[in-house]
């Protein structure tokens, strides 16, 4: 049985807002969906500018765009540049991989040639 994409979305908001406080970034609150139709992504600052909100899109896409949609908000949250912004999306995504992988009950992989079989009689 598959984890809903909400409980999915709620466990990877945990795990990335734990993984930013330990790389002491300010940490933004997750939300979805976006309140604006039609778009992946949200970013909403506070009034204070420390801080603010991610929303995200989930329905009718795949989990590991949410996450990327998640991790770079946190980048834009704190304003990183380069180098400093690649080093941190880097740590988070291996913090986050356990959410991008599908594991399937049967953990047997047929590879398979790109080239059609010929048939011998």
């Amino acid at each position: 049985m598959t984890q809903s994409a909400t409980m999915k979305f709620t466990a990877a908001a945990r795990v990335l807002a734990q993984r930013s406080a330990e790389l002491e970034m300010v940490v933004p609150g997750f939300r979805s969906p976006p309140r604006v139709v039609g778009v992946n992504r949200t970013i909403r600052r506070s009034r204070d500018g420390v801080g603010g909100v991610v929303a995200v899109r989930l329905s009718d896409r795949p989990f590991t765009a949410v996450i990327g949609d998640m991790i770079e908000g946190v980048v834009c949250i704190n304003r990183l540049e380069p180098p400093e912004a690649d080093r941190v999306r880097t740590l988070l995504w291996r913090t986050m991989l356990q959410f991008t992988v599908e594991i399937s009950g049967n953990s047997r992989r047929t590879i398979r040639s790109e080239q059609p079989s010929s048939r011998v009689a």
